[in-house]
Protein backbone atom coordinates (compact mmCIF):
# COMPACT_ATOMS: atom_id res chain seq x y z
CA UNK A 1 0.00 0.00 0.00
CA UNK A 2 2.75 2.20 0.74
CA UNK A 3 4.32 1.75 -2.65
CA UNK A 4 0.92 2.72 -4.11
CA UNK A 5 0.68 5.99 -1.99
CA UNK A 6 4.12 7.24 -3.46
CA UNK A 7 3.43 6.47 -6.50
CA UNK A 8 0.10 6.42 -7.12
CA UNK A 9 -0.24 8.76 -10.77
CA UNK A 10 1.40 5.46 -12.69
CA UNK A 11 -0.92 2.39 -12.29
CA UNK A 12 0.66 -0.70 -13.27
CA UNK A 13 4.10 0.50 -12.72
CA UNK A 14 4.30 -0.36 -9.30
CA UNK A 15 1.95 -3.19 -8.59
CA UNK A 16 1.09 -5.62 -11.14
CA UNK A 17 -0.59 -8.78 -11.71
CA UNK A 18 1.10 -12.48 -11.80
CA UNK A 19 0.43 -14.23 -15.15
CA UNK A 20 -1.88 -16.41 -13.41
CA UNK A 21 -3.70 -13.77 -11.31
CA UNK A 22 -4.29 -11.43 -14.85
CA UNK A 23 -6.11 -14.44 -16.61
CA UNK A 24 -8.40 -15.00 -13.46
CA UNK A 25 -8.80 -11.36 -13.07
CA UNK A 26 -9.91 -10.63 -16.57
CA UNK A 27 -12.35 -13.62 -16.59
CA UNK A 28 -13.95 -12.36 -13.43
CA UNK A 29 -14.82 -9.88 -15.24
CA UNK A 30 -16.35 -11.21 -18.18
CA UNK A 31 -18.28 -14.08 -16.11
CA UNK A 32 -21.58 -11.43 -14.95
CA UNK A 33 -24.81 -11.61 -14.30
CA UNK A 34 -25.34 -11.31 -18.17
CA UNK A 35 -24.79 -14.97 -19.10
CA UNK A 36 -26.41 -16.52 -16.60
CA UNK A 37 -29.87 -14.40 -17.12
CA UNK A 38 -29.61 -13.12 -20.36
CA UNK A 39 -27.41 -15.66 -22.83
CA UNK A 40 -29.78 -18.39 -22.11
CA UNK A 41 -32.95 -16.71 -23.24
CA UNK A 42 -31.08 -15.46 -26.87
CA UNK A 43 -30.10 -18.79 -27.49
CA UNK A 44 -32.99 -20.07 -27.19
CA UNK A 45 -34.47 -17.15 -29.26
CA UNK A 46 -32.31 -17.60 -31.93
CA UNK A 47 -31.69 -21.20 -32.50
CA UNK A 48 -29.94 -23.14 -30.18
CA UNK A 49 -27.17 -24.45 -30.91
CA UNK A 50 -27.09 -22.83 -34.01
CA UNK A 51 -26.76 -19.03 -32.26
CA UNK A 52 -24.46 -20.67 -29.72
CA UNK A 53 -21.87 -21.75 -32.81
CA UNK A 54 -22.74 -18.59 -34.63
CA UNK A 55 -21.55 -16.48 -31.07
CA UNK A 56 -18.43 -18.57 -30.96
CA UNK A 57 -17.88 -17.43 -34.48
CA UNK A 58 -18.25 -14.00 -33.39
CA UNK A 59 -16.35 -14.32 -30.37
CA UNK A 60 -13.02 -15.75 -32.04
CA UNK A 61 -13.08 -13.47 -35.31
CA UNK A 62 -13.90 -10.24 -33.64
CA UNK A 63 -13.90 -10.18 -30.11
CA UNK A 64 -10.88 -12.06 -29.05
CA UNK A 65 -8.75 -9.72 -31.62
CA UNK A 66 -10.56 -6.68 -30.03
CA UNK A 67 -9.95 -8.24 -27.00
CA UNK A 68 -5.80 -8.45 -27.85
CA UNK A 69 -6.13 -4.87 -29.10
CA UNK A 70 -7.21 -3.40 -25.55
CA UNK A 71 -4.62 -5.51 -23.64
CA UNK A 72 -1.69 -4.12 -25.98
CA UNK A 73 -3.17 -0.45 -25.49
CA UNK A 74 -3.34 -0.76 -21.98
CA UNK A 75 0.31 -2.02 -21.71
CA UNK A 76 1.65 0.67 -24.30
CA UNK A 77 0.19 3.34 -22.11
CA UNK A 78 0.64 2.13 -18.95
CA UNK A 79 -1.83 4.64 -17.58
CA UNK A 80 -6.02 4.68 -17.10
CA UNK A 81 -8.57 3.69 -19.53
CA UNK A 82 -8.76 7.15 -20.78
CA UNK A 83 -4.90 8.22 -21.08
CA UNK A 84 -3.57 4.89 -22.58
CA UNK A 85 -4.74 6.20 -25.98
CA UNK A 86 -2.89 9.05 -26.51
CA UNK A 87 0.15 7.65 -24.12
CA UNK A 88 0.05 4.35 -26.70
CA UNK A 89 0.54 6.86 -29.69
CA UNK A 90 -3.07 7.93 -30.26
CA UNK A 91 -3.98 11.37 -31.33
CA UNK A 92 -5.14 13.98 -28.00
CA UNK A 93 -9.20 13.78 -29.06
CA UNK A 94 -8.56 9.87 -27.59
CA UNK A 95 -8.31 10.99 -24.31
CA UNK A 96 -11.07 12.59 -24.00
CA UNK A 97 -12.90 9.82 -26.11
CA UNK A 98 -11.49 7.41 -23.92
CA UNK A 99 -13.28 8.91 -20.99
CA UNK A 100 -16.49 7.68 -21.66
CA UNK A 101 -14.81 4.33 -21.02
CA UNK A 102 -14.41 5.57 -17.64
CA UNK A 103 -17.49 6.99 -17.41
CA UNK A 104 -19.55 3.96 -18.82
CA UNK A 105 -18.24 1.67 -15.92
CA UNK A 106 -19.06 3.78 -13.24
CA UNK A 107 -22.20 4.05 -14.12
CA UNK A 108 -23.07 0.38 -14.61
CA UNK A 109 -21.35 0.07 -11.29
CA UNK A 110 -24.13 2.32 -9.99
CA UNK A 111 -26.70 -0.39 -10.61
CA UNK A 112 -24.64 -3.47 -10.87
CA UNK A 113 -23.87 -3.26 -7.04
CA UNK A 114 -27.52 -2.93 -6.70
CA UNK A 115 -27.97 -6.32 -8.37
CA UNK A 116 -25.09 -8.09 -6.39
CA UNK A 117 -26.73 -7.40 -3.13
CA UNK A 118 -30.02 -8.90 -4.31
CA UNK A 119 -27.81 -11.90 -5.11
CA UNK A 120 -26.47 -11.65 -1.88
CA UNK A 121 -29.45 -11.30 0.24
CA UNK A 122 -31.03 -14.03 -1.81
CA UNK A 123 -28.57 -16.62 -1.14
CA UNK A 124 -29.04 -16.04 2.65
CA UNK A 125 -32.79 -16.18 2.21
CA UNK A 126 -32.44 -19.62 0.56
CA UNK A 127 -30.00 -21.25 2.75
CA UNK A 128 -31.72 -20.25 5.60
CA UNK A 129 -35.02 -21.59 3.62
CA UNK A 130 -37.22 -18.23 4.47
CA UNK A 131 -36.92 -17.92 0.56
CA UNK A 132 -39.07 -21.04 0.36
CA UNK A 133 -41.78 -20.32 3.26
CA UNK A 134 -43.70 -17.99 0.89
CA UNK A 135 -44.18 -19.76 -2.81
CA UNK A 136 -45.66 -16.68 -4.22
CA UNK A 137 -42.06 -15.63 -5.44
CA UNK A 138 -43.14 -13.12 -7.59
CA UNK A 139 -44.95 -10.97 -4.70
CA UNK A 140 -41.69 -11.65 -2.86
CA UNK A 141 -39.73 -10.44 -5.33
CA UNK A 142 -41.72 -7.56 -5.90
CA UNK A 143 -41.76 -6.46 -1.96
CA UNK A 144 -38.37 -6.98 -1.66
CA UNK A 145 -37.50 -4.48 -4.14
CA UNK A 146 -40.11 -1.95 -3.20
CA UNK A 147 -38.93 -1.59 0.13
CA UNK A 148 -35.67 -0.08 1.53
CA UNK A 149 -33.65 -3.76 2.19
CA UNK A 150 -31.98 -3.22 -1.33
CA UNK A 151 -30.02 -0.03 0.00
CA UNK A 152 -28.85 -2.15 2.68
CA UNK A 153 -27.70 -4.46 0.63
CA UNK A 154 -26.36 -2.18 -1.53
CA UNK A 155 -23.94 -0.86 0.56
CA UNK A 156 -22.61 -4.26 1.33
CA UNK A 157 -21.66 -5.06 -2.08
CA UNK A 158 -19.72 -1.98 -2.53
CA UNK A 159 -18.07 -2.20 0.76
CA UNK A 160 -16.91 -5.44 -0.32
CA UNK A 161 -15.70 -4.08 -4.12
CA UNK A 162 -14.31 -1.29 -2.54
CA UNK A 163 -12.02 -3.62 0.37
CA UNK A 164 -10.76 -5.43 -2.70
CA UNK A 165 -9.92 -2.98 -4.99
CA UNK A 166 -8.54 -0.65 -2.05
CA UNK A 167 -6.06 -3.65 -1.31
CA UNK A 168 -4.15 -3.13 -4.66
CA UNK A 169 -4.15 -5.31 -7.94
CA UNK A 170 -1.47 -8.32 -6.21
CA UNK A 171 -3.13 -8.05 -2.92
CA UNK A 172 -6.54 -7.42 -3.76
CA UNK A 173 -8.14 -8.42 -7.13
CA UNK A 174 -5.05 -11.05 -7.91
CA UNK A 175 -6.09 -12.84 -4.47
CA UNK A 176 -9.77 -12.34 -4.63
CA UNK A 177 -10.28 -13.67 -8.12
CA UNK A 178 -7.88 -16.49 -7.00
CA UNK A 179 -10.12 -17.65 -4.34
CA UNK A 180 -13.52 -16.57 -5.94
CA UNK A 181 -12.85 -17.63 -9.66
CA UNK A 182 -12.04 -21.54 -8.56
CA UNK A 183 -15.41 -21.81 -6.20
CA UNK A 184 -17.29 -20.59 -8.82
CA UNK A 185 -16.16 -23.14 -11.56
CA UNK A 186 -16.35 -25.82 -8.97
CA UNK A 187 -20.22 -23.78 -8.11
CA UNK A 188 -20.75 -24.70 -12.03
CA UNK A 189 -20.44 -28.01 -12.32
CA UNK A 190 -21.98 -28.57 -9.26
CA UNK A 191 -25.19 -27.17 -10.37
CA UNK A 192 -24.85 -28.63 -13.76
CA UNK A 193 -24.74 -32.06 -12.90
CA UNK A 194 -27.86 -31.59 -10.95
CA UNK A 195 -29.83 -29.91 -13.58
CA UNK A 196 -29.00 -32.54 -16.36
CA UNK A 197 -30.40 -35.25 -13.67
CA UNK A 198 -33.52 -33.35 -13.19
CA UNK A 199 -36.62 -35.35 -14.49
CA UNK A 200 -37.20 -34.00 -17.66
CA UNK A 201 -34.02 -32.40 -18.35
CA UNK A 202 -33.31 -34.15 -21.52
CA UNK A 203 -35.22 -31.62 -23.43
CA UNK A 204 -33.67 -28.54 -22.12
CA UNK A 205 -30.62 -29.80 -23.27
CA UNK A 206 -31.70 -30.82 -26.25
CA UNK A 207 -33.60 -27.74 -27.19
CA UNK A 208 -29.79 -25.71 -26.16
CA UNK A 209 -27.76 -28.22 -27.93
CA UNK A 210 -30.00 -29.45 -31.14
CA UNK A 211 -29.29 -26.59 -33.69
CA UNK A 212 -32.53 -24.68 -35.57
CA UNK A 213 -30.51 -23.31 -38.74
CA UNK A 214 -33.66 -21.42 -40.00
CA UNK A 215 -33.84 -19.05 -36.79
CA UNK A 216 -30.49 -17.51 -38.05
CA UNK A 217 -30.74 -14.23 -39.16
CA UNK A 218 -28.79 -10.71 -39.66
CA UNK A 219 -30.41 -10.09 -36.25
CA UNK A 220 -29.19 -13.07 -34.74
CA UNK A 221 -25.78 -12.03 -35.96
CA UNK A 222 -25.85 -8.98 -34.68
CA UNK A 223 -27.38 -10.20 -31.36
CA UNK A 224 -24.54 -12.84 -30.98
CA UNK A 225 -21.94 -10.33 -31.90
CA UNK A 226 -23.35 -7.89 -29.38
CA UNK A 227 -23.09 -10.61 -26.56
CA UNK A 228 -19.62 -11.58 -28.06
CA UNK A 229 -18.63 -8.20 -27.41
CA UNK A 230 -19.66 -7.24 -24.23
CA UNK A 231 -19.59 -10.61 -22.38
CA UNK A 232 -15.72 -10.17 -22.86
CA UNK A 233 -16.17 -6.49 -20.78
CA UNK A 234 -14.80 -4.78 -24.17
CA UNK A 235 -15.54 -1.23 -25.02
CA UNK A 236 -16.41 -0.53 -20.89
CA UNK A 237 -12.19 0.29 -20.24
CA UNK A 238 -11.53 -2.56 -18.21
CA UNK A 239 -9.26 -4.55 -20.56
CA UNK A 240 -7.08 -1.45 -20.85
CA UNK A 241 -6.92 -0.75 -16.93
CA UNK A 242 -6.21 -4.44 -16.62
CA UNK A 243 -3.24 -4.41 -19.10
CA UNK A 244 -1.51 -1.41 -17.51
CA UNK A 245 -0.94 -3.94 -14.71
CA UNK A 246 0.19 -6.57 -17.31
CA UNK A 247 4.08 -7.60 -17.23
CA UNK A 248 6.07 -7.20 -20.36
CA UNK A 249 7.06 -10.48 -19.87
CA UNK A 250 3.54 -11.92 -20.27
CA UNK A 251 2.26 -13.17 -23.75
CA UNK A 252 -0.62 -11.68 -24.73
CA UNK A 253 -1.79 -14.19 -27.31
CA UNK A 254 -2.06 -17.26 -24.75
CA UNK A 255 -3.65 -14.66 -21.95
CA UNK A 256 -6.02 -13.62 -24.51
CA UNK A 257 -7.25 -17.39 -25.53
CA UNK A 258 -7.12 -17.81 -22.19
CA UNK A 259 -9.46 -15.29 -21.53
CA UNK A 260 -12.21 -16.27 -24.48
CA UNK A 261 -12.00 -19.78 -23.22
CA UNK A 262 -13.07 -18.97 -20.11
CA UNK A 263 -16.09 -16.91 -21.00
CA UNK A 264 -16.80 -19.41 -23.90
CA UNK A 265 -16.95 -22.32 -21.06
CA UNK A 266 -19.14 -19.91 -18.73
CA UNK A 267 -21.74 -19.53 -21.16
CA UNK A 268 -21.63 -23.04 -22.39
CA UNK A 269 -22.14 -24.16 -18.68
CA UNK A 270 -25.01 -21.62 -17.77
CA UNK A 271 -27.15 -22.80 -20.57
CA UNK A 272 -26.29 -26.14 -18.78
CA UNK A 273 -27.88 -25.29 -16.08
CA UNK A 274 -31.01 -23.01 -16.87
CA UNK A 275 -32.03 -24.75 -19.57
CA UNK A 276 -32.68 -28.02 -18.50
CA UNK A 277 -33.89 -26.12 -14.78
CA UNK A 278 -36.79 -24.61 -16.66
CA UNK A 279 -37.16 -27.36 -18.83
CA UNK A 280 -37.67 -30.02 -15.88
CA UNK A 281 -40.21 -27.89 -14.53
CA UNK A 282 -42.08 -26.26 -17.16
CA UNK A 283 -40.61 -22.78 -17.18
CA UNK A 284 -39.82 -20.19 -19.55
CA UNK A 285 -36.67 -19.11 -19.53
CA UNK A 286 -37.48 -15.37 -19.94
CA UNK A 287 -34.35 -12.87 -19.74
CA UNK A 288 -33.73 -10.60 -16.59
CA UNK A 289 -34.25 -10.76 -13.23
CA UNK A 290 -37.47 -12.85 -13.44
CA UNK A 291 -36.14 -15.37 -14.41
CA UNK A 292 -33.47 -15.91 -11.77
CA UNK A 293 -35.40 -13.91 -9.07
CA UNK A 294 -39.09 -15.20 -9.35
CA UNK A 295 -38.81 -18.55 -11.82
CA UNK A 296 -35.90 -20.23 -10.52
CA UNK A 297 -36.89 -20.04 -6.53
CA UNK A 298 -39.87 -22.11 -7.68
CA UNK A 299 -38.06 -25.00 -9.20
CA UNK A 300 -35.99 -25.40 -6.56
CA UNK A 301 -38.69 -25.22 -3.69
CA UNK A 302 -39.78 -27.95 -6.15
CA UNK A 303 -36.37 -30.31 -5.94
CA UNK A 304 -35.13 -32.23 -3.33
CA UNK A 305 -32.47 -30.30 -1.08
CA UNK A 306 -33.63 -27.26 -3.10
CA UNK A 307 -33.11 -24.25 -0.69
CA UNK A 308 -29.19 -25.80 -0.44
CA UNK A 309 -28.57 -25.75 -4.39
CA UNK A 310 -31.07 -22.51 -4.26
CA UNK A 311 -28.09 -21.42 -2.30
CA UNK A 312 -25.70 -22.60 -4.09
CA UNK A 313 -27.33 -20.86 -6.94
CA UNK A 314 -27.58 -17.51 -6.18
CA UNK A 315 -23.30 -17.79 -4.14
CA UNK A 316 -22.83 -18.41 -8.03
CA UNK A 317 -24.58 -14.98 -8.86
CA UNK A 318 -23.00 -13.32 -5.95
CA UNK A 319 -19.25 -14.44 -6.99
CA UNK A 320 -20.60 -13.61 -10.79
CA UNK A 321 -21.53 -10.16 -9.92
CA UNK A 322 -19.01 -9.14 -7.23
CA UNK A 323 -15.68 -9.98 -9.61
CA UNK A 324 -17.03 -7.71 -12.38
CA UNK A 325 -18.08 -5.04 -9.58
CA UNK A 326 -14.11 -5.22 -8.58
CA UNK A 327 -13.69 -4.92 -12.55
CA UNK A 328 -15.56 -2.07 -12.81
CA UNK A 329 -14.86 -0.16 -9.84
CA UNK A 330 -10.87 -0.18 -10.89
CA UNK A 331 -11.44 1.40 -13.97
CA UNK A 332 -12.81 5.12 -12.82
CA UNK A 333 -10.03 4.11 -9.50
CA UNK A 334 -7.07 3.95 -12.00
CA UNK A 335 -8.19 6.91 -13.99
CA UNK A 336 -8.40 9.46 -10.56
CA UNK A 337 -5.22 7.90 -9.67
CA UNK A 338 -3.42 9.04 -12.55
CA UNK A 339 -5.41 12.28 -13.49
CA UNK A 340 -5.06 13.61 -10.09
CA UNK A 341 -2.75 11.47 -8.28
CA UNK A 342 -4.63 10.23 -5.38
CA UNK A 343 -3.69 7.65 -3.40
CA UNK A 344 -5.41 4.14 -3.88
CA UNK A 345 -7.80 4.39 -0.34
CA UNK A 346 -8.63 7.86 -1.29
CA UNK A 347 -9.70 6.79 -4.35
CA UNK A 348 -11.78 3.83 -3.52
CA UNK A 349 -13.19 5.81 -0.55
CA UNK A 350 -14.44 8.51 -2.75
CA UNK A 351 -15.48 6.53 -6.35
CA UNK A 352 -17.41 3.74 -3.67
CA UNK A 353 -19.49 6.36 -1.91
CA UNK A 354 -20.04 8.45 -5.13
CA UNK A 355 -21.14 4.85 -6.57
CA UNK A 356 -23.49 4.96 -3.67
CA UNK A 357 -25.24 8.33 -3.72
CA UNK A 358 -25.78 8.05 -8.00
CA UNK A 359 -26.95 4.13 -7.36
CA UNK A 360 -29.95 5.78 -5.29
CA UNK A 361 -32.13 6.44 -7.18
CA UNK A 362 -32.16 2.98 -9.12
CA UNK A 363 -32.72 1.84 -6.01
CA UNK A 364 -35.30 3.34 -5.25
CA UNK A 365 -36.79 3.21 -8.48
CA UNK A 366 -38.65 -0.01 -7.96
CA UNK A 367 -41.72 1.30 -6.20
CA UNK A 368 -40.34 3.96 -3.02
CA UNK A 369 -40.34 6.81 -4.76
CA UNK A 370 -43.30 6.89 -7.81
CA UNK A 371 -41.63 9.59 -9.65
CA UNK A 372 -38.78 7.04 -10.74
CA UNK A 373 -40.56 4.43 -11.34
CA UNK A 374 -42.31 5.26 -15.08
CA UNK A 375 -40.32 7.70 -16.81
CA UNK A 376 -41.14 7.61 -20.39
CA UNK A 377 -42.04 3.88 -20.35
CA UNK A 378 -39.06 2.73 -17.80
CA UNK A 379 -38.21 3.00 -14.31
CA UNK A 380 -34.39 4.86 -13.99
CA UNK A 381 -32.87 1.48 -13.20
CA UNK A 382 -33.71 0.52 -16.63
CA UNK A 383 -33.08 3.80 -17.94
CA UNK A 384 -29.57 3.39 -16.73
CA UNK A 385 -28.83 -0.16 -17.62
CA UNK A 386 -30.55 0.65 -21.57
CA UNK A 387 -28.04 4.01 -21.70
CA UNK A 388 -24.67 1.86 -20.45
CA UNK A 389 -25.46 -1.01 -22.40
CA UNK A 390 -26.64 0.03 -26.10
CA UNK A 391 -25.12 2.88 -26.41
CA UNK A 392 -22.11 4.01 -24.22
CA UNK A 393 -20.54 0.29 -24.67
CA UNK A 394 -21.06 0.15 -28.47
CA UNK A 395 -19.98 3.19 -29.00
CA UNK A 396 -16.82 2.59 -26.46
CA UNK A 397 -16.23 -0.58 -28.54
CA UNK A 398 -16.57 1.74 -31.61
CA UNK A 399 -13.59 4.25 -30.36
CA UNK A 400 -11.36 0.57 -29.43
CA UNK A 401 -11.61 -0.45 -32.90
CA UNK A 402 -10.67 2.58 -34.57
CA UNK A 403 -7.71 3.34 -32.63
CA UNK A 404 -6.61 -0.39 -33.37
CA UNK A 405 -7.21 -0.13 -36.70
CA UNK A 406 -5.38 3.04 -37.29
CA UNK A 407 -3.17 4.51 -34.69
CA UNK A 408 -1.91 1.23 -32.16
CA UNK A 409 1.75 0.81 -34.01
CA UNK A 410 3.26 1.44 -30.67
CA UNK A 411 0.74 -0.79 -28.91
CA UNK A 412 1.46 -3.60 -31.71
CA UNK A 413 5.00 -3.89 -30.87
CA UNK A 414 4.94 -3.99 -27.21
CA UNK A 415 2.14 -6.78 -27.24
CA UNK A 416 5.28 -7.95 -29.62
CA UNK A 417 3.06 -9.12 -32.56
CA UNK A 418 3.67 -10.87 -35.12
CA UNK A 419 4.06 -9.27 -38.83
CA UNK A 420 2.35 -12.62 -41.16
CA UNK A 421 -1.10 -13.27 -38.97
CA UNK A 422 -0.96 -9.82 -37.80
CA UNK A 423 -1.66 -8.55 -41.46
CA UNK A 424 -4.66 -10.35 -41.43
CA UNK A 425 -5.71 -9.76 -37.98
CA UNK A 426 -5.21 -5.36 -38.72
CA UNK A 427 -7.36 -6.04 -41.80
CA UNK A 428 -10.38 -6.85 -39.73
CA UNK A 429 -9.69 -4.44 -36.81
CA UNK A 430 -9.24 -1.49 -39.67
CA UNK A 431 -12.15 -2.17 -41.78
CA UNK A 432 -14.29 -5.67 -40.68
CA UNK A 433 -14.82 -4.86 -37.03
CA UNK A 434 -15.87 -0.70 -36.68
CA UNK A 435 -18.71 -1.49 -39.20
CA UNK A 436 -20.07 -4.53 -37.43
CA UNK A 437 -19.89 -2.81 -34.02
CA UNK A 438 -21.28 0.74 -35.80
CA UNK A 439 -24.40 -2.12 -36.88
CA UNK A 440 -24.48 -3.54 -32.99
CA UNK A 441 -24.94 0.44 -31.58
CA UNK A 442 -27.54 1.00 -34.40
CA UNK A 443 -29.55 -2.61 -33.79
CA UNK A 444 -29.30 -1.78 -29.68
CA UNK A 445 -30.30 1.42 -29.69
CA UNK A 446 -33.48 0.81 -32.24
CA UNK A 447 -32.02 2.77 -35.36
CA UNK A 448 -32.75 -0.37 -37.77
CA UNK A 449 -34.75 -3.08 -36.75
CA UNK A 450 -35.56 -6.71 -38.40
CA UNK A 451 -39.19 -7.88 -38.55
Amino acid sequence: MKSQLNNPASPGKSDRFSSAGFILAAIGSSVGLGNMWKFPYITGEHGGAAFFLLFIICLIVIGLPVLLAELAIGRAGRGSAATSFVKAGGPKVFGQLGLLQVIAPFLILTFYVIVAGWTLHYAVMSFSGNLYSNTDFGGQFTAFTEGYMPIIWQIVAIAITGWVVAKGISGGIEKFNKVLIPGLIILLIVLMIRAVTLPGAGAGVSFFLNPDFSKLSPEAALVALGHAFFSLSLGMGILLTYGAYVDKRQSLGPATLAIGAGDLIYAFIAGLIIFPTTASFGIEPNAGPSLVFIALPAAFSAMPLGAFFGGLFFVLLAIAALTSSVSLLEVPTSYVMDRWHWGRTKAVVVISTLVLLVGLPSALSFGIVPGLTDIGGKNFFDWLDFITSNILLPIGGLITTIFAGYFWKKAADAAGLKAGWFRVWLFMLRYIAPVLVFLVLLHTTGVITFE
